[in-house]
C-alpha cells in the first residue's frame, strides 16, 4: 500500500468520540440492569441468564466500591459512603434472589437511580 493510500485510509476512518468516565459508566449499568429485568422476566426457563446477571451485576458494584474508596477519588464523602453502602446492599440482596427469596426490583430500581444521577437527573417530582 502506498504512503498516500495509507494516509487517505487511517484519516478516512471514523473514530469512536471520546467518552467521559460517566457516559461509560451509565452505558454498563444500563446494560446491567436491562439484563437483569430480562433474565428475571425468564428466570423459570433459564435460571442460568439469571444467575449470571446478577453476578455482573455484583461486579459492576464491586467495581464502583474500589472507585469510590481509592485514594484521590473526588465524590465527596457522604455521596462515596452512599454509593460503598449501595454496593453492600447489592450484593447482599443479590444473594437474596440467587436464592429465590427476592426480586431484581430493587437492584433494577437502585440502578436506574444512579443512572439518573449520572445523566444529571434529580429526584424531584416532574
Amino acid at each position: 500500500m502506498s504512503t498516500l493510500n495509507h494516509t487517505r485510509s487511517a484519516y478516512a476512518r471514523p473514530q469512536a468520540p471520546a467518552r467521559s468516565p460517566r457516559s461509560v459508566e451509565y452505558e454498563l449499568l444500563a446494560r446491567t440492569t436491562q439484563r437483569l429485568a430480562q433474565a428475571w422476566d425468564n428466570r423459570h426457563q433459564d435460571y442460568t441468564a439469571l444467575a449470571m446477571a446478577v453476578n455482573d451485576n455484583t461486579r459492576v458494584w464491586s467495581t464502583l466500591a474500589a472507585d469510590v474508596v481509592a485514594p484521590g477519588n473526588g465524590l465527596p464523602k457522604p455521596l462515596r459512603a452512599q454509593l460503598f453502602f449501595l454496593f453492600q446492599f447489592s450484593e447482599a440482596h443479590g444473594r437474596k434472589v440467587l436464592a429465590g427469596s427476592a426480586s431484581v426490583e430493587v437492584l433494577v430500581d437502585i440502578n436506574t437511580a444512579v443512572m439518573r444521577g449520572l445523566r444529571g437527573e434529580t429526584g424531584g417530582a416532574a
